[in-house]
């Protein structure tokens, strides 16, 4: 039957060097057995040293992306990554309204695992105000709770209080990623807080490891791949962080400085 295999969707920048971006999407759908596809929002020169420039995506070409996969395919799933500017996150905003392509992840791509900013002030507003609403799940990290909430967050309770702040904001369900402070903390643990109001926490042991690159991607891509293939949220969230755990504790030897998590892993689903 056409269109019976389960098909998702990463609007996305790519990453030259696949540790991150579009391409740790697309690794992370075919690990978990989906057919992923993609809408390019930008494209990175980076490495494992660093992002050494970047080139947005015409508006008109990524509405024409939107418009040719929704002519041809039945997405059942999407996530959002790097969006760059106000008026891409306005386009991305527009067609996931006029296009079905299923629930969305938004993975707030504002701030890195270091705390260093990537949207400028007004596309950080945009995307507050325009794609935040739409989200049925949003993916943040520790950082980028903290500045779109304004709560200090020490512990689980803090982040749970954070994770009330975002719905009210208009996100359905929220994850919100532990930090990854320093070699002395023992787990990392993430907080769940679904439009019901049931919350829980995920801990996983910590791994003292510069390997991290793309670990976001592979959560919110992965929260994706099971919600195509008709998994609970709840499993989808439990499935997601401990992949991620396992990427991060089986180091790849790739790259020289920040390389990337791995995909390879040897992981049952």
């Amino acid at each position: 039957m056409v269109n019976q295999f389960p098909q998702v969707l990463t609007i996305a920048g790519s990453d030259c060097d696949g540790s991150a971006g579009m391409q740790a999407d697309m690794n992370t759908f075919q690990r978990c057995g989906v057919y992923g596809m993609s809408v390019l929002t930008a494209a990175v020169a980076g490495n494992s040293y660093g992002i050494f420039a970047s080139q947005p995506m015409p508006t008109a070409f990524i509405d024409k992306q939107f418009s040719v996969l929704a002519d041809d395919f039945e997405i059942k799933a999407c996530k959002t990554g790097m969006l760059t500017d106000a008026q891409t996150i306005k386009t991305v905003a527009k067609n996931y309204q006029k296009y079905d392509f299923g629930p969305l992840v938004l993975d707030p791509v504002i701030i890195t695992k270091h705390g260093d900013m990537l949207l400028e002030e007004q596309a950080y507003e945009t995307l507050k105000s325009d794609l935040i609403p739409l989200a049925d799940v949003l993916t943040p990290n520790y950082y980028e709770a903290v500045k779109l909430t304004g709560v200090e967050i020490k512990t689980p309770a803090d982040a749970l209080k954070a994770a009330h702040i975002l719905q009210e904001m208009g996100a359905k369900n929220v994850y919100v990623k532990g930090q990854h402070a320093d070699d002395k903390q023992e787990e990392v643990t993430d907080v769940a807080l679904l439009a019901d109001g049931t919350s829980f926490s995920l801990s996983e042991a910590y791994v003292d490891t510069t390997h991290i690159n793309g670990t976001g991607d592979l959560l919110s891509s992965c929260i994706v791949a099971q919600i195509a293939q008709g998994k609970a949220l709840t499993d989808a969230f439990k499935i997601a962080k401990k992949f991620v755990t396992a990427a991060i504790a089986n180091q790849i030897d790739v790259g020289h400085k920040f390389g990337p998590v791995n995909h390879l892993v040897d992981f049952k689903f």
